[in-house]
């Protein structure tokens, strides 16, 4: 039986065919390619020994649920990030890794000692640090596996990424993935990409976002063609053909989100109000406080008895047990302590990032954020099973736009995860013909993706220049010359790849 996609090796091509097949794409690709390797040249004094690709996604649907254990439905899209990398031989004296950007205005060299065991500096937030995540993940795993990795050597690295940064699109995952893809390559190393997309998801922790892995799992396990069902715990993904018809607009916000700069505000903060709802939901359902404290991690954790509970009242949905037994008004830190019987400080003490956001928080709307979990995991499956549905295609268009319009609403009103801009992006989408539009990626800023009938992309797209992006260009935001990178439609791309030419 030949072997499953997610269970095979990231594929290593000679060629760039295979991933950038397409005649306009493929020229782009190959003038990148032949630039990043002058460029390398140019900085090194060598050429590299071998490039990695992975590319930035867009989540269709399944916001900010992939972290409590809930399956997501992704699709990656065609910018992604290149890492070109050469090792350097045992007997060269400096031991360093040195990380350039072909833009070397944006991004200035970085320079990291080749210590697989030294500390990420958090608080003074520098690009290279992504590369350091895929470094130390890449030796961790190859501790537990007994990997020898031999002595440290230097790495010589360059960077290339068309993914826009802050824009909700992942950059960040495609920066981690290619770069861990790029190190295990350079030295020797092959594994399943199912094992490469939870060692990346874990690489991520080290820039301190607790990430919940659908960013990494679609930049590995891709399929060009295929929008992917990713489930977790272990991750694996089903391949989701879309109806023909729709094509998928991406827009920008030009709002950045800044998901590590912000984390104990917004991203980690909600993991924790997850967590904390997951608790006292658990405690209201019978279970001892410190069984709840100790075995409660994730909304998953507690769905079986708020179904149950649900069950009672003739329903199988779990938010019946969220009205029933978290309050609508935010919760004080005394609240929580009080049913839990234990100090917030102890429950999240082996937590760095938590204990941060414990320090920001004023107080915490669990209600609402469980609401929003469990209505949101649902949707999921809604917009899985209607692509399957025996109805025309035309029907199943209309009811994905609906369920991405219904999580739209959920991401900003219950999970509060949105901002001004992506709202009247939103608006701008829906009022010229999309089919549903909705905020993607972790919010508070980036991109929008609006389901369009494909007839009309081409002024759907215009619509949007005029109504959105034009009164921001006359402001200076951004330069008419750029707007293909904030707006553009997207078919689903493929994985990460490794090329040795």
């Amino acid at each position: 039986m030949a072997a499953k996609h997610d269970e095979l090796p990231v594929p290593i091509f000679s060629s760039l065919d295979p991933v950038y097949g397409g005649d306009s794409q493929l020229e782009e690709a190959q003038f990148r390619f032949d630039k990043l390797k002058s460029k390398f040249l140019q900085v090194f004094g060598h050429p590299p020994d071998l490039y990695a690709r992975a590319p930035g996604r867009v989540n269709l649907i399944g916001e900010h649920i992939d972290y409590e254990g809930y399956s997501v439905l992704p699709m990656a899209i065609r910018q992604d990030t290149i890492v070109a990398i050469r090792k350097r031989s045992p007997s060269e004296a400096e031991k360093l890794l040195r990380i350039a950007n072909v833009n070397e205005e944006k991004y200035a060299t970085c320079t990291y000692p080749a210590d697989p065991n030294q500390e990420i500096d958090l608080k003074h937030h520098r690009w290279g640090h992504y590369f350091i995540c895929g470094y130390k993940g890449y030796h961790e795993y190859a501790k537990t596996k007994g990997i020898d990795v031999g002595v440290p050597v230097g790495l010589d690295v360059m960077i290339d990424g068309t993914v826009p940064t802050g824009s909700g699109l992942s950059s960040s995952a495609a920066f981690v993935c290619s770069a861990t893809i790029a190190i295990m390559a350079a030295f020797g190393v092959s594994i399943p990409k199912k094992e490469v997309a939870q060692l990346t998801c874990d690489c991520e922790r080290h820039i301190g976002t607790q990430s919940g892995g659908m960013d990494q799992a679609i930049s590995v396990m891709a399929k060009a063609g295929f929008a992917e069902l990713i489930d977790f715990n272990p991750v694996r993904a089903t391949d989701v053909h879309l109806p023909d018809g729709g094509t998928f607009v991406i827009a920008h916000s030009l709002a950045e989100s800044e998901k590590a700069v912000t984390a104990a505000t917004n991203y980690n903060n909600r993991v924790v109000e997850c967590r904390l709802a997951s608790i006292i939901l658990g405690i209201k359902l019978g279970m001892k406080p410190e069984e709840a404290r100790s075995k409660v991690k994730t909304l998953s954790d507690v769905e079986g008895l708020c179904v149950s509970f649900a069950g009672k009242h003739g329903s199988s949905d779990p938010v019946i047990a969220v009205k029933e037994f978290l309050k609508e008004e935010p919760y004080t830190a005394e609240e929580i302590e009080k049913i839990t019987g234990e100090k917030l400080l102890t429950t999240f003490g082996n937590s760095a990032s938590s204990l941060e956001v414990l320090k920001a928080a004023k107080n915490f709307k669990l209600h609402q954020r469980a609401a929003h979990v469990y209505s949101e995991a649902k949707r999921v499956h809604t917009f899985k099973d209607t692509v399957v549905a025996n109805v025309k295609d035309e029907d199943k268009l209309k009811k994905l736009g609906e369920l991405m319009n219904d999580s739209h609403h959920s991401c900003s009103v219950l999970y509060e995860c949105s901002c001004p801009e992506l709202e009247e992006l939103v608006k701008v989408c829906r009022d010229h013909g999309a089919l549903g539009a909705r905020l993607t990626g972790a919010g508070w800023g980036g991109c929008a993706v609006a389901l369009v009938k494909e007839a009309i992309v081409p002024q759907f797209i215009l619509n949007l220049k005029d109504k959105f992006y034009q009164s921001r260009i006359e402001k200076g935001v951004i330069n008419k010359s750029d707007l293909g990178l904030y707006v553009f439609a997207s078919k689903p791309s493929s994985g990460a790849a490794i090329f040795k030419f």
